[in-house]
């Protein structure tokens, strides 16, 4: 008989490409419904930035209409982002799913151009978003999201104060470049890195979102070792180029997260090769190629993406119009949506096993 049953028991073994486990044991499928033939359900994916979206679409639609008197599959689909596993001595800000470190060995490889880029971009796949902006000493991610001009207010609680983070472009963000003047620069030691970092992480009102982005500072110090301690981290994003010297600095970066217990998500090769605005068609690796491809082979880890350099993409950064945004069908606003969905899936992969 057709019946809900025999629906899910049709879709068992349908897998999520990524999880690689069954959509009806993971309770992907529901709210089915049967009507003289048309079947509809809801499918619940882990991100909204899934990737593979169609695919899983395309894969239940096919095997539905395998019983005998369906005449027609509706498919409406759904995101619940999952929970990343809790560690008993780190404790996630209230209401944040998953925390996502894009951290960098060295500084000048565009680690903040990635961060906001991959927030903005999983913001417009339907995703709850902030972005931390942990690089104190450089904090550049208000001009990158258009809101240089914007202060953060504060209320008053049992607590202490709770800031109100900024929001443009989906993302909800907190700086430490919303409390300094244009030109004040931050003189400080390590315990009042710490401090601060902590403050935007508990006593600010994130509100409920499924993934806060981390734009760490270079290297590997006082707010790395602060983050990787304090919370528990979904994963960490190693930016790279790919000349020798941002490898070299990228590998220990890299270890440094291994070595807190911090699952390592994957390398992105950023400034992969350049892409002159007169001559789409062409591309030139102005910083040496292949340099990402090997470390990620060499650590055992994956290549996320490489992203190539073009001027749009500066600009955008500028203008404070990040390039998904300003132009999502350039090569790479292309490569940054493909690598904000991978990370996403990562994630989810991640919280699920």
């Amino acid at each position: 008989m057709l019946n809900n049953q025999a629906i899910l028991e049709i879709l068992r073994p349908v897998q999520d490409p990524e999880l690689q486990k069954s959509l009806v044991d993971l309770n992907m499928i529901r709210n089915i419904n049967i009507t003289e033939g048309q079947v509809s359900f809801t499918l619940v994916l882990t991100t909204p930035a899934c990737p593979l979206r169609e695919l899983i679409v395309a894969d239940c639609q096919k095997a539905v209409k395998q019983l005998p008197g369906v005449t027609d599959v509706k498919v409406t689909v759904t995101a619940e982002t999952p929970q990343q596993k809790g560690v008993p001595e780190r404790q996630s800000p209230s209401g944040v799913k998953n925390i996502i470190a894009i951290s960098s060995g060295k500084g000048g490889v565009g680690k903040s151009t990635i961060a906001v880029n991959v927030a903005v971009a999983l913001a417009k796949a339907g995703a709850k978003v902030g972005l931390l902006d942990a690089d104190i000493y450089g904090p550049n991610t208000p001009t990158m999201l258009g809101l240089s001009n914007t202060s953060v207010t504060a209320r008053p609680s049992p607590q202490g104060d709770i800031l109100e983070p900024a929001y443009n472009h989906g993302v909800k963000l907190v700086s430490m470049g919303f409390l300094l003047d244009l030109d004040q620069p931050v003189i400080w030691r390590g315990p009042m890195l710490n401090g601060i970092v902590r403050q935007f992480l508990y006593q600010v009102d994130w509100g409920d979102l499924d993934y806060l982005l981390v734009d760490m500072p270079p290297g590997t110090g006082d707010v790395q070792l602060t983050l990787s301690q304090s919370v528990p981290l979904a994963g960490a994003v190693i930016v790279t180029t790919p000349q020798t010297v941002s490898l070299l600095d990228a590998r220990r970066g890299l270890k440094m997260f291994q070595q807190m217990g911090v699952k390592v998500l994957g390398i992105v090769e950023n400034m992969s090769y350049f892409v002159p605005p007169d001559q789409p068609e062409k591309s030139y690796d102005i910083f040496g190629s292949g340099g990402g491809s090997k470390a990620s082979k060499e650590l055992g880890v994956e290549l996320l993406g490489c992203i190539p350099l073009e001027i749009d993409l500066r600009e955008g950064g500028d203008r404070g119009i990040p390039i998904v945004i300003g132009q999502p069908k350039s090569h790479s606003a292309l490569a940054l949506i493909n690598l904000s969905q991978k990370i996403a899936a990562a994630v989810s992969v991640a919280a699920l096993r």
